[in-house]
């Protein structure tokens, strides 16, 4: 037997069940350019696994691999030690599950750690209550912004120029079946577009999205944004991609923002292709009822022990899909666990001192490249992920410096393709991996591909 084990009779009843005369007409608005007319060319029709596992393994060896050469690559997704008893820990049977426990009886040890992991994320963000994980930052974001219009009542919201633009794809996605007008701009070398967000919060306005550091990795403080949201009646939703900044920068919740969103991958979660990451996603306690996602919370059973349960769970899945605050709220529990893993072993003390080591780092590195002659460092001010604009492209010259065996960063050309005004912008990051030799490597590439 097959492994879908379907007879044609079988086929033929469900065809007919739904009302279809075929199953290409299952296909029917898929476009004819999108479909496949026959086999995909130079791909065998069948072959072993062992011959599979020979030919991609051949393929994976052409890859340069992120570990073992210098690598400044950034703008959401970062290189940070994880120590191995993260994985180790995340591994136990008590823990092993990447989804929900719907089960509270059998799941206290899940529970227990998304309580924990609630605690840490409210206070790393500055507020007052955290859920229990998101899908991923992106997802996050637009998140916040549903929320916002909940809250308020209002649809339109402003993003600042600085906010990530996979970030910007995702919301301009989800709005077009929400009615959400979104205000978007590009980012600018000359400063960050402070005074364009005051001046464009209006009686419609649910909430201004800014990204803390921003794509370009510049700091800037938000109080003046919250304080005008405020007086507006909007929201300020701060978004944090590199949360090891926040061990030496003040919170966003501690600034005003009413609801803080990000990208927790960066503590406890390897780079991993892209993907599973781990969203986090905070509030006021105010508007913790409109918060999307679950919480775990704290009680006590009949015998009078500390128990844990889903306190809230407004999801399509556990409540009726219509009073449902989200259906993209995926908690992401094993990366959750491996986040409040590295923090509890890293500690306060640990997480400054880290951060701390970040920021020399990229001070050095930052000081280093700008010495080279016609390069322009953009802003001075940021915690591990600095701006360059090159006298050259900067996407031909990241190729360049892959053909000398360095990821010299990430272009702005990549990230806003067809952008003329940014497209001599490099992206750089620098966390505790790099070495001596790696920043030697860096400017030595850097160098040669601005002569």
């Amino acid at each position: 037997m097959r492994y879908l084990p379907l007879s044609e009779a079988d086929r033929s009843e469900m065809l007919e069940v739904i009302g279809a005369g075929s199953i290409d007409e299952l296909f029917r608005d898929v476009p004819p350019e999108a479909r496949l007319d026959g086999p995909i060319a130079e791909l065998p029709m069948h072959a072993s696994e062992l011959s599979v596992e020979r030919q991609l393994a051949a393929m994976a060896r052409k890859n340069m691999v992120a570990g073992e050469v210098p690598f400044f690559l950034g703008c959401g997704a970062y290189r940070h030690h994880v120590p191995a008893s993260v994985d180790h820990i995340i591994q136990r049977g008590e823990f092993l599950t990447a989804y929900t426990p719907y089960q509270p009886e059998i799941a206290q040890g899940t529970l227990q750690v998304l309580f924990e992991f609630q605690t840490q994320v409210a206070r790393l963000l500055g507020c007052e209550v955290a859920n229990a994980s998101m899908y991923d930052g992106s997802t996050a974001c637009w998140e916040a912004i549903g929320m916002a219009r909940r809250i308020t009542r209002r649809t339109g919201a402003i993003l600042s120029s600085g906010l990530h633009p996979h970030y910007v794809s995702v919301a301009r996605t989800m709005a077009r079946f929400t009615g959400d007008v979104l205000d978007t701009a590009l980012p600018s070398f000359e400063g960050t577009d402070t005074e364009r967000l005051i001046a464009g919060i209006g009686k419609d306005t649910s909430c201004v999205v800014v990204q803390y550091p921003d794509i370009l990795g510049r700091i800037e403080d938000l109080t003046p944004i919250a304080e005008a949201a405020h007086a507006a009646g909007a929201l300020l939703v701060a978004v944090v991609t590199e949360p090891v900044a926040l061990g030496l920068i003040k919170a966003p919740g501690e600034m005003g923002a009413d609801i803080v969103v990000g990208e927790g991958q960066s503590i406890g979660v390897g780079l991993q292709f892209g993907g599973p990451y781990v969203g986090l996603f905070a509030c006021r306690e105010k508007h913790v009822r409109q918060m999307p996602g679950r919480l775990a919370g704290e009680t006590i059973d009949a015998e009078g022990k500390r128990g844990f349960v889903l306190t809230l769970s407004t999801r399509e899945q556990h409540i009726r899909r219509e009073k449902a605050t989200s259906n993209i709220c995926t908690n992401s529990g094993l990366c959750a666990l491996a986040f409040s893993v590295h923090l509890t072993l890293l500690g306060e003390k640990g997480l400054g001192r880290l951060a701390g080591i970040n920021h020399a780092r990229a001070a050095e590195v930052a000081e280093r490249l700008a010495a080279i002659p016609r390069v322009e460092l953009v802003s001075e001010t940021f915690f591990n992920e600095f701006t360059l604009k090159l006298p050259v492209e900067a996407r031909p010259a990241v190729h360049a410096m892959v053909g000398k065996g360095v990821l010299g960063g990430v272009s702005l050309g990549r990230l806003y393709p067809g952008e003329a005004s940014l497209a001599h912008g490099l992206v750089i990051a620098v966390t505790e991996t790099v070495t001596d030799a790696d920043i030697d490597a860096l400017e030595t590439a850097l160098t040669e591909c601005c002569a």
